[in-house]
């Protein structure tokens, strides 16, 4: 039967997966609070606009893949496909943008409808970072630092790189946007569907087609890096410059545009070769338009967020769990005895389970297959389970 299987581009956690992902969060936002972030959780469905609005409707995101739907009062709701959008309207909402700088950081699912792959699902997870409310170029290197360190407490950092690109300011953007469109626009049968109308609408798009024809077009494009201005420049500068004296190395990658909106100066991209096709396990980038463009003060910001399904995939073997102590009832009568002995245990902060297989025997045979540390006797002291 169809319903008792999960949903295409959804799956289980076992225990395996999810002692993984658990190592994944955790050290995450231990790595995050030795940062100075504190913590925030943010409804997993928004209103629409709040996604809409923000991510551009010319994105793949929101023509394509967001889940929305309407409640039974009508209101148009989007199950979150990211978590910068709702930190955001978090800032907004509770009054935040008063007491900044932010430093947050997130963990959870995020919903994507789109083609499942490997690392990949329409169900997924994050651990991600925001920082808002500061400008200075070495906020930018402090983010990308951060996550180097994560990768690096996750032991995985030798098989990822960063690539770093620079946006700009608005005014180079601009500036880029007339070459661009000149450009493409007398390439225009050899680019896709979805191009052309990105073309007339936000030609920056195009940029980040995945589409393998309009990447052909895309290579010989002129370099955003060629029409930045003197601050953009000086900018991108100063982040590569915190980057060197920190020795977190990375490359430069004149075609990296990340997929959304709302990003300006810094982008960039963990990338590693180890998962094939899906390689970014890690990105982000600057956003300093993001909270006037949702109705707040301008006011600059940055951050990045970690795919939790890749991170597991880099991981060579699952956190083993704790062995426990195995409490076995020499008779029936001694079952509560049992059940006290093991919340003791419990309490003095062991991992204890209580046989409840019937015989002794049964009960040594159960302590072994658990891979107990060891069996107390009632009330005796403790004795290996393994002779």
């Amino acid at each position: 039967m169809s319903a008792l299987r999960p949903v295409r581009g959804t799956r289980d956690f076992l225990a395996d997966d999810s002692r993984r992902r658990r190592l994944i969060e955790e050290t995450a936002l231990a790595i995050a609070a030795g940062y100075g972030y504190g913590e925030i959780a943010t409804p997993i469905f928004e209103f629409t606009e709040v996604f809409a609005r923000t991510l551009g409707d010319t994105s793949d995101i929101v023509t394509k893949e967001m889940y929305t739907f309407e409640d039974r009062s009508g209101e148009r709701l989007t199950l979150r496909p990211e978590n910068t959008a709702g930190v955001v309207r978090a800032l907004l909402s509770n009054g935040l943008d008063q007491a900044l700088p932010l430093k947050v950081f997130y963990a959870g699912p995020m919903f994507r409808y789109e083609r499942p792959q490997k690392g990949r699902l329409r169900q997924f997870h994050q651990v991600g970072i925001e920082v808002l409310g500061i400008a200075d170029a070495l906020a930018d290197v402090e983010v990308i630092a951060m996550g180097f360190d994560l990768l690096a407490a996750l032991g995985v950092q030798g098989t990822v790189i960063v690539e770093l690109n620079s946006l700009g300011d608005a005014d180079s953007r601009e500036a880029y946007r007339h070459v661009l469109v000149d450009y493409l626009s007398a390439r225009r049968e050899r680019l896709s569907a979805d191009s052309l109308n990105r073309l007339e609408r936000n030609p920056l798009r195009v940029l980040d087609s995945k589409d393998a024809g309009d990447r052909e077009v895309v290579a010989a494009a002129p370099a955003l890096g060629e029409f930045l201005n003197a601050p953009s420049r000086a900018f991108f500068a100063r982040v590569c410059e915190g980057l060197d004296a920190l020795a977190i190395p990375y490359r430069l990658a004149p075609r990296l545009v990340r997929g959304l909106d709302y990003y300006t100066h810094t982008t960039f991209e963990f990338v590693t070769e180890a998962l094939g096709a899906q390689g970014t396990v890690l990105a982000g980038g600057r956003y300093d338009g993001l909270v006037a463009q949702m109705g707040g003060r301008p006011t600059p910001g940055i951050g990045w967020a970690a795919g939790v399904e890749r991170l597991m995939m880099l991981l060579a073997d699952a956190p083993p769990p704790r062995r426990p102590v195995a409490v076995i009832p020499f008779a029936a009568e001694q079952g509560i005895a049992a059940l006290t002995i093991a919340r003791r245990l419990r309490t003095a902060g062991h991992v204890a389970e209580v046989s409840l297989a019937g015989t002794v025997g049964k009960g040594m045979k159960w302590a072994n297959r658990i891979g107990a540390r060891a069996v107390p006797r009632s009330p005796s002291p403790v004795r290996s389970a393994r002779g």
